[in-house]
């Protein structure tokens, strides 16, 4: 679980990835807010020779999720049935090792211990998340256009866990 204390921790490197990867795109007013997201469900970290390696959050739906939604409409139930998977980062020097899919499968697991369905948004451009979804046999359920802002068009990839 990340505790209060990895926050700070969390946000550095989040700049990092921030800098060298461009995620989020766009950089939060209030990054240590951010991370926390809307009505969390629960948030990890992993350590990497003692070091904060990595991050993911789970969540309820929220305002401009669209893969519950998608993912509901299929299956013909509701999308409270649904938890976000987001926030998942790793340092740059961390990566290579698995680390991605390890916080990854926490999220799921924690998903499916509350009876939930994970299900997940991710920008298009994020070739590696891509990669590890379609790695993992995550379903990609659809590809929509999303404006981020007024000249921000975003093409976003919502993809649901597999059973």
């Amino acid at each position: 679980m990340r505790t209060e204390d990895d926050v700070e921790t969390c946000v550095r490197v989040l700049e990092r990835v921030h800098h060298s990867d461009g995620y989020p795109v766009n950089w939060p007013e209030k990054p240590a807010a951010w991370l926390a997201g809307t009505a969390p469900l629960g948030a990890w970290v992993a350590e990497r020779d003692g070091r904060l390696a990595g991050h993911v959050g789970l969540s309820r739906s929220g305002a401009g999720d669209l893969a519950p939604g998608l993912w509901s409409g299929r299956n013909g139930t509701d999308e409270a049935r649904t938890a976000v998977v987001g926030r998942l980062f790793v340092a740059p020097w961390a990566r290579g090792h698995g680390i991605g899919a390890l916080l990854l499968g926490r999220a799921v697991r924690e998903a499916r211990r509350r009876g939930l369905h994970p299900v997940l948004d991710v920008v298009a451009s994020d070739t590696a998340a891509v990669a590890l979804y379609t790695r993992l046999g995550w379903e990609l359920l659809a590809t929509v256009e999303q404006r981020w802002g007024p000249s921000q068009p975003v093409t976003v990839h919502c993809y649901a866990a597999p059973p």
